[in-house]
């Protein structure tokens, strides 16, 4: 990485934190002009951005208008590079259906994973949050997706990834979608518990991950067909 682009991307990313739309706006339109990578530029400094000011959020250093003073100036640089973001390799996207367990209202982790898989070319079915385990499975048959990504950041809600897995199976549809999880209480062996196919600690991760199921999937497709 160039240290003009390192540069844009930390001042992206002090730009959401400090709550400057203008600044974002600004830097971001900078980044086009010297036609370095959009997608970089989102994860980098944007959503790096907006991880920190979730971090003082949860740390109490932040409050609820604060962050969203914050999500609008990640949103508004988004509005930028959004049209620059080079798409990925797969000709046809990805579908992914997102949302929080139920039981749980909490849901800035869930939206920057949202901006993350838009980013890298899903197509996002986002079902909110407090989403009984049965919305999710309902939904993700009527779409035809490929993954459906839990999000929790409680304890006592973490029973319903189970449940969407177990509901998965029971409508004969695990095989084909993926499911993975993410949320401060959850780990790679509560995932491997549940038979969820992966765990992403936070939001750069889940797209790296969702990314790797969904060549997984299609390349069991491709084998099938093939046979």
């Amino acid at each position: 990485m160039s240290e003009e682009s390192e540069a844009l991307f930390r001042g992206l990313s002090d730009a959401v934190v400090n709550l400057e739309e203008e600044k974002a706006v600004e830097l971001a339109a900078e980044v086009v002009k010297k036609n370095i990578d959009a997608y970089e530029a989102v994860d980098k400094g944007l959503a790096h951005g907006m991880d920190r000011a979730g971090r003082l959020f949860e740390e109490d250093e932040y409050f609820v208008p604060e962050l969203l003073i914050a999500a609008d100036a990640m949103y508004a640089g988004l509005d930028v590079l959004r049209p620059h973001i080079k798409a990925d390799a797969a000709s046809e996207p990805g579908k992914i259906v997102l949302g929080v367990v139920e039981g749980d209202t909490h849901d800035i982790g869930k939206n920057l994973v949202k901006i993350i898989l838009e980013a890298k070319g899903f197509t996002v079915f986002d079902l909110g949050r407090d989403v009984p385990p049965g919305d999710f499975v309902k939904k993700a048959r009527e779409v035809g997706a490929d993954i459906i990504g839990l999000s929790t950041l409680m304890t006592t809600t973490m029973p319903g990834m189970a449940e969407v897995v177990e509901n998965l199976r029971a409508a004969g549809l695990r095989d084909r979608i993926k499911v993975m999880i993410g949320g401060a209480p959850i780990s790679s062996a509560f995932a491997r518990r549940i038979g969820a196919d992966g765990y992403s600690a936070n939001a750069v991760e889940a797209g790296e991950l969702a990314a790797r199921l969904l060549a997984e999937t299609r390349a069991a497709g491709a084998r099938a067909v093939a046979v």
